[in-house]
């Protein structure tokens, strides 16, 4: 009985083996699945002249191209997360880009709002969150409430507004939307620091650490496949894409002691209100200072 034991995993590895050995690989790849010849890796053709924000990318660079063509080949051939991207874009770029004309920031700064977060409101190991990926300390110094029961980081129209401060303030001392842009990954000081040790005026003339050398690359990739879908491969129907929710706002100065009922009393469901106030922390509202909220509540017959 012991014996048999023993052999019984030899005698399954034998068969295995021969197994493999029998099977014709040569004609049944994933290659040739569907025909020897169907699939196929081109490399990306770089686009003539680029620029971000109005501010020319100097292609003519042998560096400046590779660091654009690794973006663009990253972003490119991760075909189920661009797709991702351009879904929930048409998604919340229209509420994006009116805030960011408001502002008087350039509308490419969308784009930058995409590569932070991938338009989630996700949470990073240093406690940035929110769709523009926001500090709690930076949070509290352009005015965001942020505590154990709000944050405002998810507040998609608030914290655009604070990336937009941030952002005009970063173009005023640094000189460029370019280096504004970088400085949303290394910080105004880190950046303006940098131009200083290096006599530089210009991000693309710098000498960088890995993740911010990337970052506008990255920003740029987003905005070129973006802008020329089908170029890139990416074809759907509009109906395809995720569409905005109407949404109609309920003002108070009150607590909410129970968002559940709340939502009931807005003819909702607690998961949906919570969907689209993700900045309501708990399950309910405290509100002793009678602090005036705003809650979006989706126009009858979203869901």
């Amino acid at each position: 009985m012991k014996i048999s034991k023993l052999l019984l995993p030899l005698a399954l590895g034998v068969l295995i083996i021969l197994g493999f050995s029998a099977f014709d690989f040569k004609n049944f790849t994933a290659f040739n699945a569907h025909g020897e010849e169907s699939y196929k890796v081109y490399a990306l053709k770089l686009p003539s002249n680029l620029d971000f924000s109005g501010e020319a990318v100097p292609l003519d660079q042998p560096d400046i191209r590779e660091r654009l063509d690794k973006e663009l080949l990253v972003n490119t051939y991760w075909q189920s997360n661009m797709m991702l991207l351009l879904k929930r874009a048409n998604k919340y770029f229209p509420t994006i880009e009116l805030i960011l004309e408001e502002e008087g920031v350039p509308d490419d700064f969308k784009y930058l709002a995409v590569i932070e977060s991938a338009l989630e409101n996700v949470r990073s190991p240093k406690g940035a969150k929110g769709f523009w990926q926001i500090m709690p300390g930076t949070a509290k110094e352009y005015g965001l409430e942020v505590n154990s029961n709000v944050d405002e980081r998810y507040h998609i129209e608030k914290s655009t507004r604070v990336a937009c401060t941030y952002l005009k303030k970063a173009k005023e001392r640094l000189g460029s939307w370019t280096l504004a842009a970088a400085s949303y990954n290394r910080g105004m000081y880190g950046t303006d620091r940098l131009l200083s040790k290096q006599l530089s005026d210009n991000y693309y003339d710098l000498l960088l650490n890995s993740e911010t050398s990337r970052y506008v690359f990255r920003i740029l990739a987003v905005k070129e496949i973006m802008s020329n879908l089908r170029a890139y491969g990416f074809i759907f129907d509009t109906e395809d894409l995720y569409q905005p929710i109407p949404v109609r706002k309920i003002g108070l100065d009150t607590a909410i002691g129970n968002i559940a009922q709340f939502a009931k009393e807005q003819s909702i469901n607690y998961k949906i209100l919570k969907i689209h106030n993700p900045w309501l922390i708990h399950s309910h509202l405290n509100n002793r200072s009678r602090k005036y909220y705003e809650i979006s509540v989706p126009e009858t017959g979203s869901y």
